[in-house]
């Protein structure tokens, strides 16, 4: 009996240990401009509009964040810290965007406090892929996550459990025209931020669409 219950706690150890590797990760299949280009967004509006996603960054560029669900604290944190870098985005002619995969209830409306940009819908979820990327009850074992956990609830954020959360999000910033994706974050786990750091950077090569074709002219 001893030998069988030490077997079994060595391989839940074991199995805990896995967990808390990124070896059973599924690897995030990078977008290209031409697919996020062509991905349909929807206004929020009480008649929405539709519109190809490359309207949002066509002039200025924009960073975008895929929220993987708006009443989700961890969710919440990170649309707080991206709406701190505002101020200095707006200095640079940048738009700050976010898109959500569904409309439940007042989430959306729930979710603005936190997030200080323009919020569309991306009803096919094409922002979360090319390859859709789940973390299911497995993120619940991993320390990376409880740490997140915890960071988020001592900033004082709360959420609720309404809609769909195992879809991994993202963050993006795309450069004007043609310039291109400039930054790519994949949420490799729940509450797996971007570095603002990085955001602003890559903002900052952002070229304005009249500046691109002056240069392509030269």
């Amino acid at each position: 009996m001893w030998s069988i219950g030490a077997g079994a706690l060595g391989a839940a150890a074991l199995a805990l240990l896995l967990a808390n590797t990124d070896m059973f990760l599924s690897k995030p299949q990078r977008a290209s401009l031409e697919y996020l280009e062509e991905i349909d967004l929807k206004t929020l509006e009480k008649e929405p509009r539709t519109f190809k996603a490359k309207e949002l960054w066509e002039k200025k560029g924009a960073v975008i964040m895929a929220v993987r669900r708006p009443g989700c604290f961890l969710c919440r944190e990170e649309a707080a810290d991206l709406s701190s870098l505002k101020p200095k985005l707006d200095e640079l002619g940048v738009p700050l965007y976010a898109v959500v995969k569904e409309q439940v209830k007042t989430e959306v409306k729930d979710f603005q406090p936190y997030f200080k940009g323009e919020i569309f819908l991306d009803e096919k979820k094409k922002f979360y892929g090319p390859q859709r990327r789940k973390m299911m009850f497995m993120g619940f074992v991993r320390l990376g996550v409880w740490s997140n956990f915890f960071r988020a609830r001592s900033g004082g954020f709360s959420g609720n459990l309404e809609g769909e959360g195992f879809i991994l999000g993202g963050v993006f910033v795309v450069g004007s025209g043609k310039q291109g994706i400039l930054l790519e974050h994949r949420e490799k786990e729940f509450g797996d931020k971007v570095n603002l750091a990085s955001v602003l950077e890559a903002a900052k090569k952002i070229k304005p669409q009249a500046a691109n074709l002056a240069s392509e002219e030269k």
